[in-house]
């Protein structure tokens, strides 16, 4: 399921993706990449959300896809059309990805190829997914406020969620 999501994020990318100018969005897909690997790294043994799937072996080569195929596909169609001038309608685009993103969540949940452990909900989802969109965004206006933004988005969760650091790696 995830390779299909991933064939998918391929197709929507060569459409509407802007692959000619990759390189000014670089810095941001591996904003993404690094969030993404963070919070495996984190909650290694205490995860949030783990994908299960038959196809591939595990939780973590299905991660690998979506940080090397989904995530810099979706930076690459995120960014380039966002509104600029009018906040109504930039609102409005960061909720149509977030209903995007939630959307699949939520098919491959109730398929049983994603799952919520220690806490975590499609209510946190929707809720973390508006704020990541809203971080690709100041990431690619204001680089460093944006990663000052994550630490304290990261300290939250982790507090939050009682995040053991004993029991990381």
């Amino acid at each position: 399921m995830n390779i299909l999501i991933a064939g998918i994020a391929l197709i929507i990318g060569w459409k509407w993706g802007d692959w000619r100018n990759w390189e000014k969005y670089y810095s941001t897909i591996l904003f993404m990449i690094i969030g993404n690997f963070l919070y495996n790294i984190l909650t290694y043994n205490h995860p949030m959300w783990l994908y299960e799937e038959a196809f591939l072996p595990n939780h973590t080569m299905i991660e690998m896809v979506h940080s090397f195929v989904v995530f810099p596909v979706t930076v690459l169609v995120f960014l380039p059309h966002f509104p600029e001038n009018n906040l109504f309608k930039k609102i409005v685009y960061i909720l149509r990805w977030v209903a995007i993103f939630i959307s699949a969540e939520w098919i491959l949940s109730k398929l049983e190829y994603f799952s919520y452990h220690n806490g975590w909900s499609i209510v946190w989802s929707v809720l973390f997914n508006m704020v990541m969109f809203t971080l690709l965004r100041i990431h690619f206006k204001r680089p460093l406020l944006a990663w000052i933004i994550s630490v304290f988005i990261v300290l939250f969760f982790m507090i939050f969620f009682n995040v053991p650091i004993e029991k990381m790696r």
